[in-house]
């Protein structure tokens, strides 16, 4: 974008106009991606102010929408912000009770829905509601039901109303916490906190007009909100919408991104996928495959490669690594990682096969990028540097384990940081300090060079009975690399030694079983097993092999259940609710330590 602005309306209503005739987003109908266009997107936002006007929605009203990623989140969002209004974005995977107490709290006046299930659940919550005056549903498309988000459109065609240029400082949305430890909080964004981040995006990353992604980071999160919404209109890019979670795989090849936004889980699934599939076919692919990884690691090493070397490497991108990249389309040029802390084994990995994957850190409540790898300066294992404009303190003092004095809490000072959490001065106050920091609750460190890493959470560490503290986060990512599990849970607060809830994935144990032991095993069977649990000690042991030695597990135990959003495990940004797990498997937790 070759200007910067001090609102995301007068933003979107420029690219609207400059990038009239490109694609913005795409949806799969009948097998099929259809497109609109930035003209057509303007339209619809302007018949969608018109609306919500009509319905009396003025500056400082909310908005709120329970919805999966669509055109109508997009059109229904800018709609809200043109009018100086706030818009508040809700999971559709949200229990109903966090969607009441939602939008009790933000003071909803106007509700959108995906599905007539959820339009009758908010329709129940009206009569205890006194702020809910209006609900609309998209899955109802006729426009004389009076119900349906096309009637909400046809009526804003038919009042039109002008648009109102927010300030700077005016609100635009609040983004609700995922509450791992205790009920959400409602962070309130300004439109120049979101802007700070989009102003300066054209140093950090290399967007360009027609660009394409895939949208499947949820929005009502604020790194899928800012990077799939504000950032690719701002840039004239476009996205297409997963069809669901179990279709990333099939829609990456259909939509063939040019540049992709994922959280670890995406590319821990593909590490997994490919080293499994490798090694399933074994013979000269699988030999192709391991050399052409150690070649490609020595040659980041910045050793030099012997002539048949190069060639092999060469060879080997060719026919492996080619494949392998077209699960991904095929013409990406860079992905960019955020939301929890990417393993440097999958980074590698990624790299190898020649797809830049820059990491970044931030969080809802620094709306969110504080910092960010990118193609001048990155280092793997890092989250990068911070962005221009932000500053970083890492204080010490907060920290339990004084052995380490460089590191410590992430203080973030800049215009990104929140106004402050709704209707929660209190907690406000924990966390923005006199001075304007604001305190992350996040470990880290910064090196030499200036580059920041992520280290653990605060509220996650632990002192084991011998007085040794213990962050657990890291091991439990780095052991859920191996392909034969896929959730771990790392507990040892104030006991001798650390033990873990291990959650396998069964896929992937039959087949090593069938592969390396000529075993066949039941589902049941796996969990009485003594060949699993041996299998499954060998992995923590070789994936903890860089840990200090009270912090890696002594024992085990294999869980059943696998720990969603459904059964309350998992919030909607699939951050793992300590707390519950504890409370759970309490009996479990406490026989590893008989």
């Amino acid at each position: 974008m070759d200007r910067q602005f001090n609102n995301v309306v007068e933003m979107q209503e420029y690219a609207c106009k400059k990038f009239s005739n490109l694609n913005l987003f795409g949806t799969k109908i009948n097998g099929k991606y259809e497109w609109i266009t930035y003209g057509e997107f303007q339209s619809a936002v302007t018949s969608a102010r018109g609306g919500l006007k009509k319905l009396g929605v003025s500056k400082g009203d909310r908005v709120a929408i329970i919805s999966n990623n669509s055109k109508e989140w997009a059109i229904s969002a800018y709609a809200t912000y043109s009018l100086g209004a706030i818009f508040v974005p809700l999971y559709e995977s949200q229990l109903e009770q966090e969607w009441e107490l939602i939008l009790t709290d933000c003071e909803a006046k106007v509700v959108i829905t995906s599905t007539k299930k959820i339009f009758d659940s908010v329709m129940g919550m009206k009569g205890k509601n006194k702020n809910i005056q209006d609900v609309f549903n998209v899955e109802t498309t006729n426009a004389k039901d009076n119900s349906s988000f096309n009637f909400l459109l046809e009526l804003g065609k038919n009042n039109p109303a002008t648009t109102v240029v927010p300030d700077t400082n005016d609100l635009m949305g609040f983004i609700y916490t995922s509450g791992t430890t205790g009920k959400p909080k409602g962070v309130m964004l300004t439109h120049g906190n979101i802007m700070s981040n989009i102003n300066c995006a054209p140093l950090l990353i290399d967007i360009k007009e027609g660009d394409c992604t895939l949208s499947f980071l949820p929005w009502g999160h604020i790194f899928g909100q800012m990077v799939e919404v504000h950032l690719l209109i701002y840039s004239g890019s476009c996205t297409g919408f997963a069809e669901n979670a179990n279709t990333i795989i099939e829609n990456l090849a259909e939509i063939r991104p040019t540049i992709l936004f994922a959280v670890p889980r995406l590319f821990n699934r593909i590490y997994d996928g490919v080293n499994a599939k490798m090694k399933d076919e074994g013979g000269l692919p699988n030999f192709l495959f391991t050399q052409g990884m150690k070649l490609a690691n020595k040659k980041r090493a910045q050793k030099k490669l012997s002539a048949p070397e190069e060639i092999l490497l060469k060879l080997v991108d060719k026919i492996v690594f080619t494949k392998i990249r077209a699960r991904f389309g095929g013409r990406m040029r860079f992905a960019v990682s955020g939301s929890a802390a990417l393993s440097v084994d999958v980074a590698k990995f990624i790299d190898n096969l020649n797809i830049k994957v820059y990491e970044g850190y931030g969080l809802s409540e620094t709306s969110p990028l504080i910092s960010v790898n990118t193609e001048k300066n990155c280092k793997l294992g890092s989250v990068g540097k911070v962005i221009p404009n932000v500053r970083v303190v890492i204080d010490s003092s907060v920290m339990n384990d004084k052995t380490n004095e460089n590191e410590g809490e992430i203080i973030c000072y800049g215009p990104n940081v929140m106004k402050g959490y709704n209707n929660q001065p209190e907690e406000t106050k924990k966390v923005i300090m006199p001075d304007g920091g604001f305190r992350t609750g996040d470990i880290g460190k910064m090196d030499k060079d200036g580059y920041l890493y992520i280290t653990g959470r605060i509220k996650e560490q632990y002192k084991l009975s011998n007085g040794k503290y213990v962050v657990p986060s890291p091991l439990e990512e780095q052991i859920k690399l191996s392909p034969l599990i896929n959730q771990v849970f790392i507990f040892g607060d104030n006991k001798v030694y650390n033990v873990a809830l291990i959650g396998v994935d069964k896929v992937q144990l039959k087949k090593h079983l069938k592969r390396e032991k000529n075993i066949d095993i039941s589902d049941d069977e796996i969990y009485k097993s003594p060949v699993v649990n041996e299998l499954i000690d060998a992995d923590i042991k070789t994936f903890q092999e860089d840990f200090k030695g009270f912090e890696k597990i002594k024992k085990f135990a294999l869980v059943r259940e696998e720990w969603g959003q459904e059964n309350g495990y998992l919030t909607p940004s699939m951050k793992l609710k300590r707390a519950f797990v504890i409370s759970n498997y309490k009996d479990t937790i406490e026989k590893l330590y008989n």
